[in-house]
């Protein structure tokens, strides 16, 4: 099991390290599988425990000049590691001006991600900090628990609002309690809305417009027959939804969300070249 990789591009170094700074904000710990191709940041707490789950999908060709990787075995070329984000993240922040950052699976004492960041010096020799991440190796046995999560068969898709926008609402609201209703319909309207014994408050946003979702057999979802007009909705924790929101530092092409109606919330971030899945379960 081996793993390297470097990336000297300034801009992508710089790319790679906001996605990870918001894996940090949305997880403590979470699972990096590692393939040829692509790096993926799984966290799945289980949705009994009322856990939010997260998928967040990188193409290594866009962030990496050099990406060499062999995984358990030849039939299956991956590696699963456990970390925690926030190190990664500290990490990287020494790195802002680097020339180089290399990044490679250790075993010295316990398994490792040494991160070694070649900083620019006045002299002829470069100065190099390394930082030793500790990471769990997770079994081959226990891969299957971090598989992509099954797009829910939502009630509406929506596309969201400007997230500052929707980021500053949701601060404010979450002074007056602790959850909050997203509710939306498939007129591209959506609102979000707070019930407490001493107040109800309501933030509508229009025209947002709805993904034009099909399924792989051509049909649409079960929101196919649906009044327009009719408005599904989800209870959720607020500081998940928050914590969500204050993490973004990808600055997505297109933000959309999937709500199943009473069950869960799904949301989803595009960019370029990096795509994030964040699930918050509703509350009862």
């Amino acid at each position: 099991m081996r793993f390297r990789a470097k990336i000297v591009d300034l801009a992508c170094l710089n790319h790679f390290s906001r996605v990870i700074n918001t894996i940090a904000k949305l997880a403590k710990t979470c699972t990096l599988c590692l393939t040829d191709s692509k790096l993926y940041f799984i966290l799945s707490d289980k949705v009994a425990n009322g856990g939010v789950s997260m998928w967040c999908e990188l193409c290594q060709g866009n962030f990496f000049d050099e990406f060499q990787m062999e995984g358990v075995a030849a039939e299956h070329n991956e590696i699963y590691l456990e970390l925690v984000p926030e190190n990664l993240s500290r990490a990287l922040k020494t790195a802002q001006s680097a020339k180089a950052v290399k990044i490679k699976l250790t075993n010295k004492h316990c398994p490792c991600l040494r991160v070694a960041v070649e900083l620019p010096s006045l002299s002829s020799s470069s100065r190099i900090v390394t930082h030793d991440i500790p990471v769990g190796v997770i079994p081959r046995r226990l891969w299957n628990d971090f598989r992509e999560p099954s797009v829910p068969d939502f009630d509406v898709s929506i596309y969201l609002p400007v997230l500052k926008t929707m980021k500053s609402v949701v601060e404010r609201m979450k002074n007056l309690s602790n959850s909050i209703v997203i509710e939306a319909n498939l007129s591209g309207e959506m609102n979000l809305k707070i019930e407490t014994d001493l107040v109800s408050v309501t933030t509508h946003f229009k025209d947002l417009g709805n993904p034009p979702w099909a399924s792989e057999d051509g049909c649409q979802s079960s929101a196919q027959g649906r009044d327009l007009e009719s408005m599904a909705e989800a209870r959720i924790d607020i500081k998940k939804l928050q914590q969500l929101l204050a993490g973004q530092q990808v600055n997505p092409t297109k933000a959309l969300c999937n709500i199943v109606s009473k069950r869960i919330v799904h949301f989803i971030l595009l960019h370029e070249d990096v795509s994030l899945q964040y699930f918050i379960p509703a509350l009862a």
